[in-house]
């Protein structure tokens, strides 16, 4: 059993930063592609990032790109997601996200942004 589990979220004003974690319980991690979601109040669940396991392919929402860096660190088991120039666009709850055979989503982080 996969267990996904976010920290990190909090309440922040526009143009600040936060960083978000997401550690797994298991070593599938690590031949894993990883990725981060988030779902706003009424819409639709969205993808924001997505890092392979060998950290060679990257890819971003456009409505991040150069302001969220995904990255992981496969010792332990743990994808981040840097936010910067935060906007009140970005309010959400952020989720991270394993596929293996089925999907895997950790409890989601609340990431609260107000101008």
């Amino acid at each position: 059993q996969v267990q996904l589990v976010e920290s990190g979220g909090g309440l922040v004003q526009a143009g600040g930063s936060l960083r978000l974690s997401c550690a797994a319980s298991t070593n599938i991690f690590r031949i894993s592609t990883m990725d981060w979601y988030r779902q706003g109040s009424g819409k639709q669940r969205e993808l924001v990032a997505s890092i392979a396991s060998n950290y060679n392919i990257i890819k971003y929402a456009d409505s991040v790109k150069g302001r969220f860096t995904i990255s992981r660190d496969n010792a332990k088991n743990t994808v981040y997601l840097q936010m910067n120039s935060l906007k009140p666009d970005d309010t959400a709850i952020y989720y991270c996200h394993l596929y293996w055979g089925t999907d895997y989503w950790g409890q989601g982080t609340q990431v609260t942004v107000f101008s």
